[in-house]
């Protein structure tokens, strides 16, 4: 039996005396400032930062198309090579060969108005050496006669076609006028008296079609420099060649 002094109290009223009137933190503070005065702030951790590459941009149109242009000049490039390297090896190609054999001169006069008359006969040896390669000479050539810098004489090769392994030789007629020419008359006899013999470069131009067997393909242009040294430079007289070499150039 329970005692007069022992008195059962509500949970309520229990909850009503132990529950704080103040709040303990101020409404606005955030939960990270909640912490008791008596415990310092815990120390901020700082982590890494981690840079993120950018996307990779998608390739222009630009780029596409230098791609594609680059692509095909290399396929063209590598299937002209073998194409040139296939006929090489088909044809063995090899340079012509040529030599100045004999020059005669049938003028040299210096006139009374200062003019210089000048006719060379040229005895060119044209040496095909290809086995399968023949050479067409067009028109359009050139040859002349020169001492150092100046021109004394020209003419032209004539047309004609030169087969496997042959041996063509010309006889070229060259005809020329130098103008006030008393100082140029001078000095070649000058040379001679010194040195005993005079140079002189004989130059040629050439266009020629090459004929690959059968096939008859494109026009290219060669230059022969063949230089002399004469003995004498007068007229009526087959001239003594002391030296002769010639230098062979081609074009496309």
């Amino acid at each position: 039996m329970m005692t007069d002094h022992q008195r059962i109290h509500p949970a309520s009223d229990l909850e009503s005396q132990t529950k704080p009137t103040v709040p303990l933190f101020p409404r606005n503070t955030s939960k990270s400032d909640r912490r008791s005065p008596s415990h310092p702030p815990l120390p901020k951790r700082h982590f890494p930062v981690r840079h993120t590459h950018p996307p990779k941009k998608k390739r222009s149109c630009c780029c596409r198309f230098l791609c594609c242009t680059f692509t095909i000049l290399l396929i063209l490039i590598v299937a002209i090579g073998i194409t040139v390297g296939s006929l090489y090896l088909a044809f063995r190609p090899k340079l012509p060969k040529y030599s100045v054999d004999r020059l005669r001169i049938t003028q040299f006069n210096l006139s009374d108005d200062n003019s210089l008359f000048v006719t060379f006969n040229v005895t060119v040896t044209a040496r095909n050496p290809n086995k399968k390669i023949g050479i067409y000479y067009v028109s359009g050539s050139h040859i002349s006669a020169w001492y150092k810098e100046t021109g004394l004489c020209e003419g032209s090769l004539p047309k004609f076609y030169q087969g496997h392994r042959n041996t063509t030789v010309l006889n070229l007629p060259l005809t020329g006028q130098t103008q006030d020419a008393t100082g140029l008359f001078n000095t070649l006899q000058q040379q001679l008296q010194e040195a005993g013999n005079i140079p002189l470069d004989i130059k040629v131009n050439q266009n020629v079609r090459v004929k690959l067997g059968k096939l008859k393909i494109f026009r290219v242009k060669f230059r022969v420099r063949c230089s002399l040294q004469v003995d004498s430079l007068g007229a009526d007289n087959d001239i003594s060649i002391s030296d002769s070499r010639c230098k062979f150039r081609l074009r496309l």
